[in-house]
């Protein structure tokens, strides 16, 4: 397995609800039809969490969640403008040893 980790930063989100921790992982893990699903959060900060996903081929799915993240909203968010996306080859890897892949 591989991992994505999305961080989002609250203080660039228009309502940092918490349910997005939630409600994000669901709608990826619909989106690619169960090729990338939850595999936890943390607390990155007092204003950062990132949300770890799994999947078989991070590189290949990429695309499909930043299609996502362009195509809909989270609690009101854009999250296409607020969130990074870091990717590793590694099964639960740690965001210090993943590489940034959205925003570059």
């Amino acid at each position: 397995m591989q991992t994505v980790i999305i961080v989002l930063d609250s203080a660039k989100m228009q309502n940092p609800d918490l349910d997005i921790i939630y409600d994000l992982p669901d709608r990826i893990d619909e989106f690619t039809n169960h090729a990338v699903y939850d595999n936890g959060y943390d607390y990155l900060s007092e204003t950062k969490i990132g949300i770890w996903l799994e999947t078989d081929n991070a590189s290949a799915n990429l695309e499909k969640i930043i299609e996502l993240l362009k195509s809909e909203k989270f609690s009101d968010n854009d999250l296409s403008a607020s969130a990074e996306i870091y990717i590793s080859e590694d099964e639960c890897a740690k965001l210090e040893n993943s590489r940034k892949t959205y925003p570059l």
